[in-house]
């Protein structure tokens, strides 16, 4: 795709993104989202560098009978890129942007959907609001710090702490976005695929949600982000009574089997699954059986008041 700094326009991915858009101002910045369908809310969260375009099959199959929400984060596909002059890319402003979307549409009783950083994103809402949570769709994700004292992957920690080089290379060489079509997926993705997940990122300042993303990871008190972090990791019990489904590619070199056996360890009472087959992209290489073990999952725990 040529370095072009015009605006996304939805019609790009037609008809693999035949989605409305919808848009929150964020003190004049605009947060889209997509909200498709009616019925009972499934709100699916994304990670970096992913959008909502990553949910499109599950959006496209659930909305005959649900009502499907999906926000795409602030620098991130359709919604504005702004400098940082204008905002911050912070984890606290994720989760007050999101808190923000939740409330703006009145949704009482959702079911979350999360996957990557929509994992830390929406459990900091759910385990602030757990009442409004009806249940809890787990893919590839962390709500809590590495277990064990993991350390971060070498290569995420080279973006992290390495600016010298990585602000040139994600900004200017896109390397964190085009890394992940290669690295994330098991399967090699569909050329429509690879050109819908990188169309948001496709000039430098476009790109700066994918770099801020990786170095934003609180690892150490002082932080920016740990504080929150560390409540939501002492707090995710409290969600414990909630139906909670865990989907998990197996080849996933960053959330990988520890994190999702970390998952089954603090919540014993969920239904898991673990896909040989796949890798961080699950969506993209078993959106198949991802998307009738939810729709299983949502008949056999209805929503009730």
């Amino acid at each position: 795709m040529p370095d072009t700094t015009r605006p996304i326009d939805p019609g790009d991915y037609c008809p693999h993104y035949p989605f409305q858009s919808h848009v929150l101002d964020r003190d004049g910045l605009r947060y889209h989202f997509v909200d498709q369908g009616t019925g009972d809310p499934v709100v699916m969260v994304h990670g970096n560098p992913t959008w909502s375009f990553f949910f499109r099959r599950i959006i496209g199959a659930l909305s005959p009978d649900c009502r499907t929400i999906a926000p795409d984060h602030m620098g991130c596909g359709l919604s504005d890129k702004p400098g940082e002059d204008r905002y911050d890319y912070r984890l606290r402003s994720r989760v007050a942007d999101f808190s923000a979307l939740m409330d703006h549409l009145h949704l009482e009783r959702v079911t979350l959907l999360v996957h990557d950083w929509g994992g830390m994103i929406a459990m900091a809402w759910a385990v602030a609001n757990p009442g409004r949570v009806a249940r809890i769709i787990v893919t590839n994700t962390a709500a809590f710090f590495p277990p064990g004292r993991k350390r971060i992957p070498l290569r995420l920690w080279i973006v992290r702490n390495l600016s010298a080089f990585a602000r040139p290379a994600v900004l200017h060489g896109n390397l964190f976005a085009r890394g992940a079509i290669v690295m994330a997926p098991r399967k090699r993705l569909a050329a429509h695929a690879r050109r819908g997940l990188l169309a948001p990122y496709n000039c430098p300042r476009h790109r700066l949600a994918t770099l801020r993303f990786v170095q934003d990871i609180p690892l150490s008190p002082g932080d920016p982000g740990f504080d929150i972090v560390d409540r939501v990791d002492r707090q995710l019990s409290t969600l414990a009574r909630i139906p909670m489904l865990i989907l998990w590619g197996r080849h996933d070199f960053v959330f990988d089997v520890d994190y999702y056996n970390e998952w089954r360890r603090r919540f014993p009472e969920a239904e898991h699954h673990l896909f040989d087959d796949a890798g961080h992209y699950l969506m993209e290489d078993v959106p198949d059986r991802i998307i009738g073990l939810v729709r299983d999952f949502l008949d056999r725990h209805p929503v009730r008041d």
